[in-house]
């Protein structure tokens, strides 16, 4: 058992020594089968490694909030321009096409919403993820709160089996902790544990030393967006992250709440996947934000 009075902070993440990618271009997806990897790589491209998901699972805890008031005119046209498109299935039912053929990223947890106290979640039936196609599941982890901790995490180690089973890859994603620093040792930790029960895609914050969060991660991490941030703001997000090795941006407050979000959509892409500065993206956005 782990002595909780001698916990040391790593020191050695052998930043300079890139995990081994020759049998699947993915990291720590090596040994994975043959549905998870064809599935990973619906996600990520395969020239860049790198994935532009667009989230819209906000409503199971906010209900119609800024930029989701109508799925079906919001979100819906900004589909094709997505590598993955993540929402509940509630959502994705009623409102994205089924002639659609972006990969699906199913929130899978759903439970207690912004007026009550959050995060007790639990599990929504395998069947619906199969019966929709779905290219990867999704399931909060709520690491360093005392309440929900567990929890989340049963529920997690229970979906991280489904996949397994059936070949579909899971993402964890990581909920800040009341009572957790918002720094690169809390994320390390939640993204690791993620990790550790069986992720292949862990969804976690930026911040500073985020560099050493990625390394410590064995399979792909993408940053969530968080707040509404100013355009530049966003795009330099973005950046940071992926010159500190995320693979990609799971975005969806700073592309629905844009005040052009197709425009925004082209100018993320363009910094994930054509490693364009924040300037240049920024000039794509307002380019085609004009041309509209």
């Amino acid at each position: 058992m782990a002595d909780l009075d001698d916990i040391r902070d790593g020191d050695n993440f052998g930043l300079n020594t890139p995990a081994d990618t020759s049998a699947f271009y993915l990291k720590g997806m090596n040994h994975a089968s043959w549905g998870i990897k064809n599935r990973m790589s619906r996600i990520f491209n395969r020239k860049s490694g790198r994935t532009v998901m667009l989230a819209f699972d906000h409503g199971f805890l906010m209900g119609p909030t800024s930029g989701l008031e109508r799925i079906d005119l919001n979100i819906a046209p900004l589909a094709e321009e997505a590598d993955c498109l993540m929402g509940c299935r509630g959502m994705i039912r009623t409102s994205i096409p089924p002639e659609n053929t972006q990969p699906i990223c199913l929130r899978t947890d759903t439970g207690t919403t912004i007026l009550t106290e959050m995060n007790h979640n639990v599990l929504i039936a395998e069947q619906d993820a199969i019966s929709m196609n779905v290219s990867a599941m999704a399931a909060m982890l709520s690491i360093g709160d005392a309440d929900t901790e567990a929890s989340t995490i049963a529920n997690f180690s229970r979906l991280v089996d489904i996949g397994n089973k059936y070949g579909i890859p899971v993402m964890g994603v990581t909920a800040v902790g009341k009572d957790m620093a918002r720094d690169a040792r809390y994320f390390g930790l939640a993204s690791r544990v993620c990790a550790e029960n069986g992720a292949s895609i862990v969804k976690t914050y930026y911040t500073e030393g985020f560099e050493n969060v990625v390394a410590a991660c064995p399979v792909p991490v993408v940053i969530a967006g968080g707040k509404k941030l100013p355009e530049l703001e966003a795009l330099e997000l973005c950046y940071n992250a992926i010159q500190c090795g995320a693979s990609g941006v799971d975005m969806g407050r700073n592309v629905f709440q844009s005040e052009a979000p197709l425009a925004m959509m082209k100018a993320v892409k363009e910094v994930v996947h054509n490693n364009a500065k924040p300037a240049e993206a920024f000039d794509l956005f307002n380019t085609v934000k004009n041309e509209a």
